[in-house]
């Protein structure tokens, strides 16, 4: 009888609950502040849905974010729907979509995973709750500004706390080290490795991110003046600068996995191909991927990583809000356990994710500082040293155009 009751009455129940036992939560939840402001937020969410709108692509991922689900179920009385994507802009599209339409609120994307060119656009068209949000987020106090300012710049666009940061990415490669002994660190050397290697090399086509990425990581390496990258497209000469990158392309082409005819889906599909040596290199945006791929039984032991010796894309992701939100003080509470000290370090874990984390260790309890320094480590990820070497995201206006010239120079049937 009391399952029945519970079942009908879940939002009642533990408002009832929480309000009663709230000093007995761990200290190292967001529950246990003492404020309240965020108190009162808790409150209201209970027993609320937020529409989760992120990638669904990687199992490993989708995993880790019903592993979020169970714990905001748990600790808030929130429950958390992964609506899973392909593209991300699809979201933004019909969040635009409603924006026109007169919706103002009951929307239906309550948390988006998004960064780069999808946040500047949705905040150039007034898709985003503008309230500052994210820095009054409890868990920001572990966000180290100063020393990380791409936590609160999005491919140079400041977010102005329209957005949470919740991890950290890197363009990296992966190689079998069977095949390659000495790997090619570099866009001329990678060239000429594709044309003494045929077949044994792709890319996903753009628009996936992953795809569009490594023709960001090769023109970061073949332009001329790399700073002019960080301007908007309009006060350049784009044609020119991005010359450089079609002559490379042209030349690799040819050499190319199906000759290039069909590219991969995606990283996951690349790491199959990998797998099965029908590619001896493939890429991922998460430089523990192919340590835990290696992990899954995926990949053998003899694949490694590199990047080029020049440094290698890197950037922060985010999560942000909607303006029309149909739940927007429970998603603050799920952006707020996504970057507690507690979903970074399960996050960070190579057994789980392997996606690196925006906190600052150094400022973190005791506890968890220790926890993150006792991560799993693999022979197959990047060294410290590589980690550190990012060259930052170009000025989000360069994607769309190098997504466009591609699919005009490049895409079946063109």
């Amino acid at each position: 009888m009391f399952e029945t009751f519970y079942k009908i009455n879940k939002a009642f129940v533990l408002r009832i609950v929480f309000c009663g036992l709230f000093c007995l939560l761990p200290i190292y939840s967001a529950l246990a502040l003492d404020d309240d402001e965020f108190g009162q937020l808790k409150l209201n969410s209970i027993g609320q849905e937020v529409a989760f709108h992120a990638w669904g692509g990687s199992p490993a991922i989708n995993d880790y974010i019903q592993w979020v689900a169970s714990q905001v179920d748990t600790q808030y009385g929130i429950t958390l729907n992964h609506v899973k994507l392909t593209n991300t802009s699809h979201a933004i599209s019909r969040i635009l979509a409603e924006k026109i339409a007169g919706r103002a609120e009951n929307g239906s994307v309550d948390l988006l995973w998004v960064n780069g060119e999808n946040f500047s656009r949705m905040k150039d068209a007034g898709l985003l709750r503008e309230d500052g949000w994210a820095y009054n987020l409890p868990s920001f106090r572990y966000v180290n500004t100063q020393k990380m300012p791409d936590t609160i710049s999005d491919f140079g666009i400041p977010t102005l706390g329209l957005e949470s940061p919740w991890g950290r990415a890197q363009f990296v490669f992966g190689y079998d080290s069977n095949v390659i002994k000495s790997p090619p660190n570099s866009a001329v050397k990678l060239l000429n490795w594709i044309k003494t290697n045929s077949g044994k090399f792709s890319y996903p086509q753009p628009p996936d991110f992953i795809g569009t990425s490594f023709l960001k990581q090769l023109l970061l390496q073949l332009v001329e003046n790399r700073q002019v990258l960080y301007q908007s497209v309009s006060n350049t000469n784009a044609e020119e600068i991005l010359e450089p990158l079609w002559k490379w392309l042209d030349e690799a082409h040819p050499f190319f996995w199906r000759k290039a005819e069909t590219f991969p889906v995606n990283n996951i599909h690349m790491a199959r191909l990998l797998g099965d040596t029908e590619i001896s290199i493939a890429m991922s945006f998460n430089p523990a991927e192919f340590a835990s791929a290696i992990g899954q039984g995926i990949l053998s032991s003899d694949v490694k990583s590199f990047i080029f010796e020049e440094g290698s894309l890197g950037n922060v992701h985010f999560v942000t809000i909607p303006y029309n939100a149909s739940s927007p003080d429970a998603a603050k509470l799920v952006a707020n356990f996504l970057l507690s000290p507690e979903a970074q370090l399960h996050k960070a874990n190579i057994q789980n994710w392997g996606d690196p984390t925006v906190l600052d260790i150094e400022m973190l309890p005791p506890k968890f500082k220790k926890s993150f320094q006792s991560l799993p480590q693999h022979p197959a990820m990047l060294t410290m040293q590589e980690l550190q070497n990012v060259i930052p995201e170009p000025h989000p206006s360069w994607v769309k155009l190098i997504e466009e010239e591609w699919q005009k120079r490049y895409a079946a049937g063109s």
